[in-house]
């Protein structure tokens, strides 16, 4: 059921949804939580299905705020909402409400998002794109106990990472912590089967993935160890390699679906490690709504960081070609040029 409504106010559509519930045959409110999507009229369609497919584990009510662009300044001077409300079968199992906001009433969302939310459940805001460097003092964040955003797709998404911590609140997340848990889980439970000692560790993935940096990061900060980050074709992270006084332990995933675990001493085992669309990464999200503090500590370990102790091991791999090669003596004064640098890196 879709009820459209023009030029309206927040009143109208909580009495559409009221008429659109009793129309149905559903008077009661079933919903858990109320999820708030901020995105432009590009994204929206695709936000919004990830939105319903989450929906079936988790009833909501969602609302997609959209903040047209007026393309006069006698549109801009004009402030008009306009609403789609979806019930029933075209709103999945939750209620669906598509706000499009014009002119300065665009700069208010908050006061129409404000009556629309359910009582006495929690909010939860989600920017697919363009989402504000800190989420938790933008108007529609702080109505919410989760913010949701995404720095994959940011236009520099390293340096998007690194404004995130800075500005990190607690019940911030991010869609790129959020790829990596299938990783986590199958590293920690490799290490689980061996009784070692992990002295270094490497990360593989595309260029420009916040994934590989927040792996790499959750690694340092875990093990206390040096983590290097490598470059791939992707998709997404290609693999991890960590050396342990019993051997390297490798996951690998090349293809984006099945990886391979390399435990020394063991037969290699194909393990399931497929790329999750973003209703399950939304899914996810919403079974848990306190604060992360994992992702918290691993965002606030530092790139800076990351990058100055993994410096320490950089010189290693030219280290053992010098004392491979015929000529030592060329390759032994680079090595020994770096070797200054290294020390600054592991005494800083």
């Amino acid at each position: 059921m879709k009820t459209d409504l023009t030029d309206t106010t927040s009143s109208k559509i909580n009495k559409a949804l009221v008429l659109g519930r009793r129309a149905i045959g559903t008077p009661a409110v079933g919903m858990v939580l109320t999820l708030v999507i901020v995105t432009d009229e590009e994204n929206a369609y695709d936000a919004l299905k990830a939105a319903n497919e989450a929906s079936r584990e988790h009833p909501s009510r969602t609302l997609v705020v959209i903040k047209r662009v007026s393309r006069s300044p006698r549109d801009r001077a004009k402030a008009r909402l306009d609403a789609e409300v979806r019930l029933g079968a075209d709103a999945s199992t939750g209620e669906t409400v598509v706000l499009r906001l014009y002119g300065e009433v665009g700069d208010h969302a908050q006061s129409v998002v404000l009556p629309l939310l359910l009582p006495d459940a929690p909010v939860v805001v989600w920017w697919p794109v363009n989402a504000p460097t800190d989420p938790a003092n933008d108007p529609l964040g702080a109505l919410a106990q989760r913010r949701v955003t995404d720095t994959y797709a940011a236009e520099q998404p390293i340096h998007e990472l690194a404004a995130r911590a800075d500005a990190y609140t607690p019940g911030d997340t991010d869609l790129s912590w959020t790829r990596i848990t299938p990783w986590r889980s199958m590293l920690a439970a490799a290490l689980d089967q061996v009784v070692c000692e992990v002295t270094s560790a490497e990360v593989e993935g595309e260029e420009f993935n916040p994934s590989v940096e927040l792996l790499a990061m959750w690694l340092a900060e875990r093990l206390k160890i040096p983590v290097r980050r490598s470059k791939s074709a992707g998709p997404g992270l290609t693999s991890v390699r960590m050396q342990t006084s019993s051997g390297p332990i490798v996951l690998d995933r090349p293809d984006g679906s099945l990886a391979s675990l390399c435990i020394q001493g063991q037969p290699d085992r194909a393990v399931a490690l497929k790329r999750r669309e973003t209703a399950e990464l939304i899914a996810e999200e919403l079974r848990r709504l306190d604060p992360d503090d994992t992702y918290a500590t691993a965002l606030k370990f530092g790139l800076e960081r990351l990058d100055e102790e993994a410096a320490v091991t950089a010189p290693e791999p030219e280290a053992e070609a010098a004392e491979a090669g015929p000529e030592p003596e060329p390759v032994a004064k680079p090595t020994a040029k770096k070797a200054p640098a290294a020390k600054k890196a592991a005494a800083k």
